[in-house]
């Protein structure tokens, strides 16, 4: 194996342990709700916690990589991942088990923007093209086998083994990344943008905080507070970056068209299909009492429809274009969505097939089209600057989807019974999954995309 698929693959088991973390952990939420004995809308703060730690670390991952080494820091993160999911497993409270999960996203945030940047560098013009085929089959292989693994545990075991079971895969990256990376030490590095970094953060967690109180019995003041808050930090950051030489997001990276594309792309696809999930999660086991099991195994259909979508489009990028692959990928994801809204009863197994496969196809024709499209335009150092957004952008997306698809859910249930809050906040989802399409006149046609691509 020659060093860049040697680099490849310690960022794709890192990838890899970033989705099994998402998807394995959602589907033993339900049990850890009643377990550690906190509401819905509390619980999400499992997921969330572990967000937080990824955007906080994210920003300065590539500057402690250039100041310490892409190997030690590599290495360093794995083995800080592999003590906090032991943790997280012997956590004997809900707040306890949201700071180790913190710590955890600390760990994980540092392997994946450096470990994508290295790979990235090593594989350019329509070699990236291939290179993220890669990347999404392992975004398919995670959530195809983590939670019917995570499920199976669940049932037969604990929610504290879905974290226990991280450990392997951890402790291989750290001792993968310790021998094979060879990076040279950059001699003159700029100091790194804390007081970006803090607003940064806050803004996220004031906006994640407002979402989950508004969703729950809190006042509606104390929610709107946070979410004010959340908008004077996003504010106070963009005053920052105007003065700031140096700012922990380059937002100017912002212009370019299919960077800033794949990352609404990201939001309205990936992002609300972890709203959904998590909500699907919660309205098969709680209302119709499938097995965590069961529930775990309709993202293996999810998996198989977007491998299928992700083969097709690896094949057909270069001449079919970003434009046209994202708004089939958009119109298939909601369909799919709004289909659950025709789940009323166990027996219906045939509509949630049908459901997961389609958003399965159209998942896998979005995700990877805004894996291969987003990086496209840089290269060198501005690669690492927009791996950071990109990361921070798809981290965020994860967490704000479930926290929005939540509060909107517990704000219906005042209106309706349970599963007619469940259908009508499936049907919001499906039209919020179609935003992007307003944006598609700004990307190139297939013939010019493929033509101002490098080398």
């Amino acid at each position: 194996m020659n060093y860049r698929y040697k680099i490849a693959l310690i960022f794709l088991i890192g990838f890899f342990i970033d989705c099994i973390n998402i998807f394995m952990s959602a589907v033993a939420l339900p049990s850890i709700s009643a377990t550690l004995q906190v509401s819905t809308s509390s619980v999400a703060w499992v997921a969330n916690a572990y967000i937080l730690g990824l955007t906080l670390i994210i920003p300065v991952s590539t500057w402690l990589a250039g100041r310490f080494g892409s190997r030690e820091i590599l290495t360093a993160s794995m083995l800080v991942f592999t003590g906090s999911v032991w943790m997280c497993g012997m956590a004997d409270s809900f707040h306890e088990l949201v700071i180790w999960r913190f710590i955890q996203g600390v760990g994980g945030g540092l392997l994946i923007p450096v470990g994508q940047a290295l790979t990235f560098n090593l594989f350019q013009g329509e070699q990236r093209a291939k290179i993220s085929t890669l990347v999404m089959a392992v975004a398919l292989i995670a959530p195809a086998i983590s939670p019917t693994v995570g499920g199976i545990i669940v049932d037969s075991s604990s929610w504290r083994w879905v974290f226990y079971s991280n450990i392997p895969f951890s402790l291989i990256a750290a001792g993968l990344s310790w021998f094979w990376i060879k990076e040279s030490k950059p001699t003159d590095l700029p100091r790194p943008d804390i007081k970006g970094l803090l607003l940064v953060s806050a803004a996220l967690a004031s906006l994640l905080m407002g979402m989950s109180l508004y969703g729950g019995d809190y006042p509606a003041l104390a929610a709107l507070s946070c979410v004010a808050a959340g908008l004077l930090f996003i504010v106070l950051y963009l005053r920052h970056y105007r003065r700031c030489s140096n700012a922990i997001i380059e937002l100017s990276l912002l212009k370019s068209k299919k960077l800033s594309t794949s990352i609404f792309i990201y939001y309205a696809i990936p992002g609300v299909f972890t709203g959904v999930n998590l909500m699907s999660i919660f309205f098969l086991q709680n209302t119709l009492h499938f097995s965590a099991r069961l529930t775990g195994m309709f993202m293996i259909l999810y998996a198989i429809g977007a491998f299928i979508a992700m083969t097709i489009c690896g094949r057909v990028y270069n001449r079919v274009g970003a434009k046209r692959l994202f708004t089939l990928g958009m119109l298939l994801h909601s369909a799919g969505i709004a289909t659950l809204m025709l789940v009323n009863a166990p027996t219906d197994l045939w509509v949630i097939v049908i459901a997961y496969s389609l958003m399965g196809i159209g998942g896998g024709i979005g995700a990877n089209t805004a894996q291969t499209t987003s990086l496209m335009d840089f290269a060198g150092g501005d690669t690492h600057k927009a791996s950071v957004i990109w990361n921070i952008n798809r981290q965020m997306s994860f967490s704000l989807g479930a926290a929005l698809f939540l509060m909107i859910f517990n704000v219906l249930l005042k209106q309706f019974d349970t599963t007619q809050a469940y259908h009508a906040t499936f049907a919001i989802a499906a039209l919020v999954g179609l935003f992007p399409l307003f944006q598609m006149s700004q990307l190139n046609p297939p013939k010019e995309c493929h033509e101002q691509q490098p080398g």
